[in-house]
């Protein structure tokens, strides 16, 4: 064995090594793209974590997804750009803020408008930063030179720019309609952030007065008893005969006793409750519709934080309630006046708000829309015509069906902090326009001038985000070079809050895609399937995996655990049995690599230097395995199938470097000639160490190429240690393997299987007979087919030192006590046993066992052969017991072999 270069720890300490070498990739400009470079660019935008976020396991399996896609493709040679950054975050970010002011005793209006976003910035630069620090733990590649914020002034020249051209365009008007309200955050929702969730609920039927009607009541059916004082109207469908007699009538709204119109309209389903609905136009969408068709009045009933007030239909009893408190009170109400018919449970989708889950109220307001048909138009034809390509393919349908289906969406929300809507009004003429710039005045009268209070929704920055934070609306370097992009990847649930909106959005404004693939990666759930959330209390926080077990062991867990289009389980109550795959991982990796270096020289001759055609076997069979683990993986991560990359990287460093060529070498890695001098031997002995180095060093340094994607700082400290490393060499921007067509030998692959058949039945027939580890066996084999003597012959040395054999031979000539192996190309394996084993205790053995077997045999022969049994007993009991008479009578055809083999009476 050459002399060590170096000593590596026996352990692997991720702490000793990740901050060190991220350090060095930082220094070294590894992750920094070029504009001007001649290479092929290749482009993933982060989905930009809230500016006040800290890392969760959700995020961080989104990351390590992107990390291993780009370092990749990195390594493939192209100029790879993944562009991090953070989201101002409108209602989350103000929702904290108003948290830390509540508790001095204050709120944002106290402090008023100018201030109150003050303090947000101050804390937005405090605390800003702190996502993107735990993503670079975790390993991230990202190109933090450019990192973006959506409230940087450049991006938020990008989102007036857009709102302006928009405005222009036609496509963003003031509309008047129920919009979903949040009556926590006191702000518009848009349809895709007012999340629908089944709840149980309560079924109300009341009774209506009516009018000279055909009865002297009308039953109604509602979830929502508090808004009957918002009512204008009852409506039954125009085909429902049951009730067509009581249009045209009047119904009394109960409690506050006004009349209202009993209509006939088509939107009301018959199947409903009694038939008959309350008609609330100011609380329900269905219901605005039906207003609008019928010219009813639309009063609003509550306040925008969901208390009850009107000056006329609420009634003093129940003004400034909260809004279910008043449905309580309205309920009790209704049976003092014997108006309550009956209560009955009723489980039905209430829709809460994304940021603070509180109920969505409906409630009819003033806000500012876009027309979305026209920009979805372009972005579903680019899914339909292949240019945008969705991974899995079966979240398509879902896509298509929204684009079909898509409706305006609202764009104003009632907040502070966020990009101001750009809309001005002149106080003396109404003049309404949108600008670019802050006007100091009218642009038609110079009269004075107010800004639309309101601010954009945080999604209408973030749908930008591919192509303003390459400088757009400027025709600059980075948008020239680096838009389109090409994989976004990202979860389901922001398909339509963000990835089709930024599809819209490319097409529409620079007429082109904004990526190519979008892969849609599965959800982190725990062992009962819940989704991790801090609400739940279930969650997992990446810092403390790597804290305790190292970055990459979080990587690696999460990227072999998680299939295409599955979701990746772990137990948030055990850290330990969840993470240790990847634990384990690094450091069976470490050992391996502590091996393997410690028998290579400080020289090792290039691969190339040796003819491969005359290396041993095992040599040009590990070369062809890892010509395969380069083809497998490259595949693999081609088609984001990231869990089978690095399952064939497992296979190929464990089941086949380590536990076989590594073993079939060992002699020729222990040889003591110099590799100079081997170097200038003879082909005929290019099966020394010097060829064993250089193929071993190959592959070691081919798994680790391919390794490091998933798992980069264990595979750049092992790396490193290779002979011939300068120091300015790095693996995270070393080259990829290349797949070599001349490298593929079926053959050859099945020439050294034979040799580990033999091996593995040998150790097989060792563990079966219990035969103690030390003790050295003798076998035979017979060979069949065409070379397959030559093959074993030439690897008898291996053989016998792997399967732990004193002697080996290839006569077939008689075969005393044994045991036998048959395989597939009918060569016969025979190992001999005499003296082995104690041959009298294993006939006993054997015989009690068949003996057994044959008495279990009979009884179940006498079952099967009872005609009353197969007559009565289910078709598939029967089939069942015929089943395991045919297993039992190969049993006994085993354990008479082995009778006969060890020459048992």
């Amino acid at each position: 064995m050459p002399e060590s270069r170096f000593t590596l720890p026996p352990q692997y300490d991720p702490h000793a090594v990740e901050r060190r070498l991220y350090r060095r990739w930082l220094e070294r400009g590894v992750f920094t793209a070029r504009a001007d470079s001649p290479k092929s660019p290749y482009v993933i935008v982060i989905p930009p974590p809230n500016v006040t976020a800290v890392l969760h396991m959700g995020q961080g399996l989104n990351n390590v997804t992107q990390d291993v896609l780009i370092r990749f493709e990195r390594m493939r040679g192209r100029e790879a750009l993944w562009l991090p950054g953070t989201d101002h975050a409108g209602i989350a970010t103000q929702n904290v803020v108003e948290r830390l002011i509540a508790k001095e005793g204050k709120t944002r209006f106290d402090l008023g408008r100018e201030a109150f976003v003050a303090r947000v910035w101050a804390f937005v630069r405090e605390t800003g930063p702190t996502i993107l620090e735990q993503l670079k733990m975790i390993g991230a590649s990202c190109d933090w030179t450019r990192t973006r914020f959506t409230f940087d002034p450049a991006y938020s020249r990008a989102v007036r720019e857009v709102f302006v051209t928009l405005w222009e365009e036609g496509l963003i008007y003031r509309g008047h309609r129920v919009i979903h309200w949040c009556p926590r955050c006191l702000t518009a929702l848009s349809d895709e952030e007012a999340e629908s969730r089944d709840v149980e609920g309560k079924l109300y039927y009341i009774r209506y007065p009516v009018e000279g009607g055909p009865a002297p009541y009308v039953t109604v059916a509602t979830t929502r008893p508090e808004t009957l004082l918002g009512d204008t109207a009852v409506a039954v469908n125009p085909t429902d005969k049951r009730h067509r007699a009581f249009v045209g009538k009047v119904a009394r709204l109960p409690i506050i006793d006004l009349p209202v119109p009993i209509i006939a309209d088509d939107a009301v389903e018959p199947g409903f409750g009694t038939g008959f609905v309350k008609v609330t136009p100011a609380h329900d969408a269905t219901d605005f519709e039906i207003g609008l068709r019928h010219k009813l009045e639309m009063p609003l009933v509550m306040t925008e934080d969901g208390r009850m007030e009107h000056p006329t239909r609420v009634p003093k009893t129940l003004a400034d309630l909260d809004r279910f408190v008043a449905r309580e009170k309205v309920v009790d109400l209704l049976k003092e006046r014997g108006l309550l018919e009956k209560v009955e449970p009723h489980r039905h989708a209430v829709r809460h708000c994304y940021r603070c889950d509180s109920v969505v109220e409906p409630r009819l307001s003033d806000q500012w829309f876009v027309k979305m048909k026209p920009l979805a138009e372009p972005a579903l034809e680019a899914y339909r015509s292949g240019a945008i390509r969705l991974v899995p393919e079966r979240w398509g349908a879902t896509y298509e069906h929204w684009m079909e289906n898509i409706r305006d969406w609202n764009i104003s929300r009632q907040l502070w902090w966020g990009h101001r809507i750009p809309v001005f009004n002149c106080t003396k003429c109404a003049h309404q326009w949108a600008d670019r710039e802050d006007p100091k005045a009218c642009l038609k009268c110079g009269g004075p001038v107010e800004q639309d209070p309101d601010v954009l929704d945080t999604w209408f920055s973030s749908w930008l985000w591919p192509f303003a934070t390459l400088g757009w609306p400027d025709r600059t370097p980075d948008l020239k070079r680096f838009y389109p992009g090409h994989t976004l990847v990202t979860a389901p649930e922001i398909l339509f809050f963000w990835v089709a909106r930024m599809i819209m959005a490319g097409y529409h404004f620079l007429g082109e895609r904004p990526f190519s693939t979008v892969y849609l990666h599965g959800t982190v759930r725990d062992t009962q399937h819940r989704k991790m959330s801090k609400s739940l209390g279930n969650g997992i926080d990446p810092l403390d995996v790597v804290r305790l077990f190292g970055a990459d062991a979080l990587r690696w867990t999460a990227i072999a655990g998680l299939s295409l289009g599955s979701d990746l389980i772990l137990d948030p109550n055990d850290l330990e049995t969840t993470f240790a795959p990847g634990r384990n991982f690094a450091n069976k990796l470490w050992n391996i690599g502590r091996f393997i270096l410690a028998q290579l020289p400080e020289r090792v001759e290039p691969l190339e230097r040796f003819e491969q055609s005359k290396l041993p076997l095992a040599d040009r069979w590990i070369l062809t395995r890892a010509n395969d683990a380069v083809a497998a993986v490259t595949a693999s991560l081609e088609q984001f199938r990231l869990d089978e990359a690095a399952k064939r990287c497992y296979e190929f460093v464990w089941g086949d470097l380590a536990d076989w060529y590594v073993e079939a070498v060992k002699p020729r890695l222990a040889a003591t000639a110099s590799p100079s001098a081997a170097a200038q031997r003879a082909p005929a002995a290019w099966g020394d160490a010097a060829a064993a180095h250089a193929v071993i060093a190959h592959c070691f340094d081919t798994a680790l190429r391919l390794l490091h994607p998933v798992v980069p700082f264990i595979t750049e400290e092992l790396w490193q240690k290779l002979p011939g490393r300068k120091p300015d060499q790095l693996l995270a921007a070393a080259a990829w393997p290349s797949f070599k067509p001349e490298l593929v030998d079926s053959e050859l692959d099945l020439q050294f299987l034979r040799i580990k058949q033999v091996v593995e039945e040998i150790r097989s027939i060792r563990a079966e007979y219990k035969v103690p580890p030390k003790t050295r066996l003798r076998a035979s084999i017979t060979a069949r087919g065409r070379d397959n003597r030559k093959v074993f012959e030439a690897e008898s040395e291996t053989i016998r030192r792997l399967a732990q054999l004193e002697e080996l031979s290839f006569d077939g000539g008689s075969k005393p006590v044994g045991a036998y192996a048959v395989f597939g190309d009918g060569s016969e394996l025979y190992v001999t046993l005499e003296g082995a084993i104690d041959l009298q205790q294993e006939c006993r053995r054997l015989s009690g066992e068949l003996t057994r077997l044959e008495q279990q045999l009979a009884g179940l022969a006498a079952k099967l052969t009872n005609q009353q049994f197969v007559a009565r007993a289910p078709a598939e009991v029967v089939a069942k017991e015929r089943e395991k008479e045919r297993a039992w009578h190969d049993q006994r055809q085993v354990l008479a072999d082995k009778l006969k083999s060890l020459g048992c009476s």
